[in-house]
């Protein structure tokens, strides 16, 4: 009787209050894309801490912050990687001394249909909070996602065919992805 008073409790806890995660900064990993006219340049960035909140199979919110100053390159080596580094840590990106974290707050998701759901949130980067959709995928100890950001959105406009004319091969694309594999504990 008093297991099965345990079990009932634990559901009706579960159900009420849902189910909190943590996400395992040390396993996950978010790796970010930026095209350019004449190719595209690929790497890291650190998850410094995340949590999610599910309830009745859908995930009721959650945040994740990005340190910003862990950006690496992994498609170049020595002077031109670290160039790159450089600049994207500049004001012309992301401004990572003034900005060097980046949030995503999760405000609404649908129901997990075939391991996939829609995601609305918030991300901020320099500051500058704007919505995003995107979807996520559930899967065995965590989730994976891929982000489409429109880096013009939050004052990176550098070499934007949206604000600069006859840039040529000089052109860098506005959006940029990042991949992220959460494992959660």
């Amino acid at each position: 009787m008093k297991y099965l008073f345990t079990v009932v409790l634990a559901v009706v806890v579960t159900a009420t209050f849902g189910k909190g995660l943590t996400v395992d900064v040390e396993k996950s990993t978010a790796k970010w894309t930026g095209k350019k006219v004449t190719g595209e340049h690929f790497g890291n960035v650190s998850i410094k801490s995340g949590n999610l909140e599910l309830n009745d199979g859908k995930i009721m919110g959650g945040e994740f912050v990005l340190d910003m100053n862990s950006i690496t390159n992994i498609d170049l080596e020595g002077e031109w990687a670290d160039k790159l580094i450089g600049h994207l840590k500049s004001d012309d990106f992301f401004g990572v001394d003034k900005y060097p974290l980046a949030t995503l707050k999760i405000v609404e998701s649908g129901a997990f249909v075939n391991g996939e759901a829609e995601i609305n949130g918030h991300l901020t980067i320099k500051g500058i909070t704007e919505p995003i959709s995107f979807t996520v995928k559930k899967q065995d100890g965590g989730f994976s996602s891929t982000l489409v950001v429109d880096r013009t959105k939050y004052g990176a406009k550098f070499r934007s065919g949206k604000f600069f004319q006859d840039l040529g091969d000089k052109l860098i694309y506005d959006d940029f992805t990042v991949e992220v594999n959460l494992v959660t504990l």
